[in-house]
């Protein structure tokens, strides 16, 4: 019974989907977590007993969904996602071992966080709850158990990592690499020690091993501060009114605050589902208007007239941006009339629109926002109820469903709204607004209102773009110095400025060259420390003192690991903290920088140097572990730790400033990922094409990103690029498909 948040969870995702694991591969955590893990079965062992099925009734009276919950308290209460238990809906709750509980509560709810504690009698009898812990202390990584019903499937178990610890929808949620099905919904996120952190919430269309969970701790403040209804009184929250309704064909319909939403697929053909007035319709010439506003403008949903009760009405409804006219003569579409299907820049998709029939002896007229759009003469019907309709999976909200010989406008006409408009732009700025300003728009304050809302949003989304191009342009400016930087000098250029350069994307007001002196200043107090004519071993026994005991530069540890200064060259320098990459970065360069011939070596997972020597074997030295020197068999062992293979001699060759720079990249991509930020995505991915301009990989990945931050004409620059050069491997069909999609949004 997991909800599906389609919008939300493709933009979560689309990063993901677009940039391979390379490029997102951040270094990884060496902390090991100290507590005893228990072992999957002895959770379950712990678990089961607390587990709940929880079932709900449709509107037949059948079952219409299974979800999980859990024991938080001894005395009856239960724990779950409010989506499970469903508004205004009847269902039971069984223990794992079979025994029915009786329900007589909804405890507490809230429904911004999709939670719900049920209370249930117990006869007596201590049920056994679950220990909450909270999401503090979770870390990227870290293994987890989830138990439910997925599919019907009652009491199964599933195992799998914590992704990230991120923000969705405006609250904090637990990302998971697990699948989470329908039935899993409420179950328990547990940790190795079957400590609740989560509860299952819902999972990603995109991605079959990608779920979301609350965060635990929020279920301590529904149980210290609950909210009790009772069964009865639940069952009737958002229920339709019967004295103005008569809902057919399935779906549900709720009313709250003289709206009505409707969710679910209708049973008629096409996911069709009426709700039509028990009031009569007024006799010819009458109008006829109601606002609706669509979830998917996929989806369709509208009015209906001349209705029969049954199959047979006519119906003006918005459907894939358009508006339709529909004669429905039975209950399939072989008995369906389209009799209009019109685009119109007076349909405002994804807002409230107006919709507006008036009938007459001879003829219908449709209006969307008083705008006339559709007329027909059409007579196959001439009588008969009104109402509304929706279709497939629309979810869909009515507000102001009204009928009368003449309906007074509430919108604005055509000249009406010329006029308005210019009136609008001529508006002078709030500190000298005057009362005599506004006069004008009263006269149709609730239509002109909503156009200078309109108007406001308008602005706020030009502001919005042109800041984005602000950034697209400094961006784009550091990226072309990355590019120049590194494509010169046979790829032996300033790492170090490349560092600085890779931290400005971020960070636009670091003075790079303040830096770089200050690494010459930092080299140079390390000279002093010795002779001019002082070996290799005198000098890097110099670095290390300077490094590691003098300004305490060190690896992060434990959660500070991923934060994003340790991988801005700046911060570095400042915080002197990092991760190996950026530390062995600054190590190379100081040892450059007094005489040292000081290396990066790319181990898998683990970035390391080392120091080679004229007269005897290079020795490998892991900055991060502030300069411990290690031997051929500590890189055998790191290499087995971090990519479960046999060390090669080319894991010990020097990396190319190139590839540290990349390295460097693809650590700040990984750490994007887990926050969901496009934009920074995008601007690493800028960087990369300026570095590798003839790679068609990136070329490809940054098309994504642009399409999906609506860069259209920008990702389809990129596409033509890689449709001009054929490179191997791409996929020049899908190519082509995108670019035409992209063509069409921009129409």
């Amino acid at each position: 019974m997991a909800r599906y948040r389609l919008p939300v969870l493709l933009l979560l995702l689309a990063a993901y989907v677009i940039v391979p694991p390379q490029l997102l591969a951040a270094e990884p955590q060496t902390d090991d977590a100290t507590v005893e893990p228990l072992s999957v079965e002895q959770i379950v062992e712990r678990i089961r007993p607390s587990l709940v099925t929880i079932s709900t009734t449709g509107r037949e009276g059948g079952e219409h969904g299974l979800g999980t919950g859990f024991v938080v308290s001894a005395e009856g209460l239960i724990a779950t996602n409010l989506h499970v238990i469903g508004e205004g809906r009847e269902f039971t709750v069984e223990l794992s071992d079979g025994t029915d509980l009786t329900v007589e509560a909804v405890h507490a709810s809230d429904r911004h966080r999709d939670l719900a504690i049920v209370k249930v009698a117990t006869g007596g009898k201590k049920l056994k709850p679950l220990e909450l812990s909270d999401a503090s202390s979770l870390i990227q990584g870290q293994p987890i158990v989830m138990m439910g019903n997925p599919l019907g499937l009652k009491h199964s178990v599933v195992s799998g990592i914590v992704s990230a610890v991120r923000e969705v929808e405006g609250q904090e949620m637990i990302q998971l690499a697990i699948p989470i099905e329908r039935g899993n919904s409420g179950g328990p996120v547990v940790d190795m020690q079957a400590r609740v952190h989560g509860i299952a919430n819902m999972k990603s269309l995109r991605e079959e091993n990608v779920g979301f969970a609350v965060d635990a701790k929020h279920l301590r403040l529904l149980l210290d501060e609950p909210n009790p209804i009772s069964l009865s009184r639940w069952a009737t929250i958002g229920a339709i009114d019967e004295h103005q309704w008569t809902p057919l064909l399935g779906a549900r319909w709720r009313q709250r605050a003289g709206r009505i939403f409707v969710t679910g697929q209708g049973s008629g053909f096409g996911g069709r589902s009426l709700c039509i007035s028990t009031v009569e319709a007024p006799k010819v010439p009458f109008e006829l208007a109601v606002h609706v506003k669509l979830d998917d403008e996929a989806g369709a949903a509208g009015l209906i007239f001349h209705a029969d009760g049954g199959d047979k009405h006519y119906g003006f409804y918005p459907t894939n941006g358009k508006l339709r006219l529909t004669c429905f003569n039975g209950p399939t579409v072989f008995t369906w009339q389209i009799l209009e299907d019109v685009d119109t820049a007076h349909y405002r998709p994804g807002e409230w629109n107006q919709l507006k029939v008036r009938i007459e002896a001879d003829k219908f007229q449709c209006f969307v926002n008083e705008q006339l759009v559709i007329e027909s003469q059409d007579q196959t019907y001439t009588s008969g109820r009104i109402g509304l309709a929706k279709f497939r999976q629309t979810e869909a909200e009515f507000k102001q469903f009204r009928f009368a010989d003449k309906l007074a406008e509430t919108q604005l006409g055509a000249e009406e709204l010329a006029r308005f408009t210019t009136l609008i732009e001529g508006l002078p700025t709030l500190p000298t607004l005057r009362p005599a300003d506004i006069e004008p728009f009263t006269e149709k304050a609730e239509a002109s209102a909503t156009l200078l809302r309109r108007r406001a949003d308008e602005l706020e989304r030009r502001a919005e773009e042109l800041r984005k191009t602000a950034q697209d342009v400094r961006v784009q400016g550091v990226a072309r110095k990355l590019g120049e930087l590194v494509n010169t000098d046979n790829g032996d250029f300033d790492l170090l400025r490349g560092a600085l350069l890779l931290a400005k994307l971020d960070e636009p007001d670091i003075e790079v060259e303040a830096y770089l002196s200050q690494v010459d200043q930092m080299a140079g107090e390390i000279k002093k420390t010795f002779a001019e004519d002082a070996d290799d071993a005198t000098k890097l026994a110099k670095l290390n003192d300077y490094f590691f005991v003098e300004n305490g530069f060190h690896g992060s540890r434990s959660d500070e690991y991923y934060h994003r200064a340790n991988s801005y060259m700046n911060r570095v320098i400042d915080d002197r903290e990092g991760i190996p990459v950026t530390l062995s970065v600054l190590y190379m360069e100081l040892g450059q920088r007094v005489g040292l011939d000081i290396q990066g070596v790319g181990l898998p997972g683990h970035f390391v140097v080392k120091h080679v020597r004229p007269e005897s074997d290079d020795q490998l030295v892991d900055v991060f572990e502030r300069g411990t020197l290690l031997s051929r068999d500590d890189a055998v062992a790191l290499v087995r730790l971090h990519a479960n293979r046999t060390l090669t001699e080319d894991d010990l060759a020097a990396s190319p400033k190139r590839d540290i720079l990349v390295r460097m990249i693809r650590n700040l991509g990984g750490l994007a990922e887990s926050r969901t930020d496009g934009e920074a995505l995008l601007r690493y991915l800028e960087a990369l094409v300026a570095i590798e301009p003839d790679s068609a990989e990136y070329r490809q990945q940054r098309a994504g990103l642009r399409a999906f931050g609506n860069r259209y004409a920008a990702a389809i620059a990129d596409l033509d690029w890689l449709l001009e050069h054929e490179s191997p491997g791409i996929d020049l069909d899908r190519i082509h498909s995108m670019r035409s999609a992209l063509l069409q949004r921009l129409d």
